[in-house]
């Protein structure tokens, strides 16, 4: 048995649910960057500048860029705590775990705070 160190106590219904909604948020945000580029034949710099200088798109970014942030922690979570630890280092390995979790989620802040900065020009 694994024991939950670092789930903040979440439930499966929520992680699935969050796992959803964030899918969806990333395919929409996609549909929509492909679909901008297949109207918009004369991609230039300034083109694409306007495009992400309106308050809505940042908006955009910014829930995409947490949705996959979202979306990478359970999914990593899942991963670290279902296959690495219990089917190759055992059960035992709660520490082991535990560096690999906050090594995750530091690099997930990281990149959180990096995509933010980018977005609205900080």
């Amino acid at each position: 048995m694994v024991k939950t160190v670092t789930s903040f106590g979440r439930s499966g219904l929520s992680d699935w649910l969050i796992q959803r909604v964030s899918g969806v948020v990333i395919a929409a945000y996609f549909f929509f960057i492909v679909g901008w580029l297949v109207t918009h034949e004369s991609l230039d710099y300034s083109t694409w500048q306007t495009l992400h200088h309106m308050t809505c798109m940042k908006i955009f970014n910014t829930v995409t860029l947490l949705s996959v942030v979202a979306h990478a922690w359970i999914g990593i979570w899942a991963v670290l705590t279902d296959y690495i630890t219990v089917r190759l280092l055992g059960p035992k390995a709660t520490a082991l775990r535990l560096v690999f979790e906050i090594s995750v989620i530091g690099v997930l802040v990281i990149y959180a705070l990096w995509g933010l900065a980018i977005v609205w020009g900080v």
